[in-house]
């Protein structure tokens, strides 16, 4: 991903981690966009549509459909699905 020459917001929303309500099950969701605000909405409508790891890709795709939303994450247990402008990096010398 090339820098941007503006700044992006990057929320996450869990259904399993912290004190907030959420009725999804997602372990973290995290979107990218433009508006922290939009950025904060998605990730927790996103993340309340998610059980289990057989609704990432119905989640994604509601996700990415969102004007203004960049890219996002949607990790539940050891599965992750991913959409937009994101780049993935593996951590050294770590193992799950």
């Amino acid at each position: 991903m090339a820098p941007s020459p503006h700044p992006v917001s990057l929320c996450t929303s869990s259904g399993t981690v912290g004190h907030s309500l959420s009725f999804g099950k997602a372990d973290a969701v995290c979107v990218m966009s433009d508006s922290c605000a939009l950025a904060d909405a998605v990730a927790t409508a996103v993340g309340n549509r998610v059980q289990t790891s057989r609704d990432i890709q119905t989640a994604v795709e509601f996700g990415k459909n969102i004007p203004g939303v960049i890219g996002l994450a949607v990790i539940i247990g050891k599965d992750m699905g991913l959409w937009g402008d994101l780049e993935l990096i593996p951590l050294q010398g770590k193992s799950c």
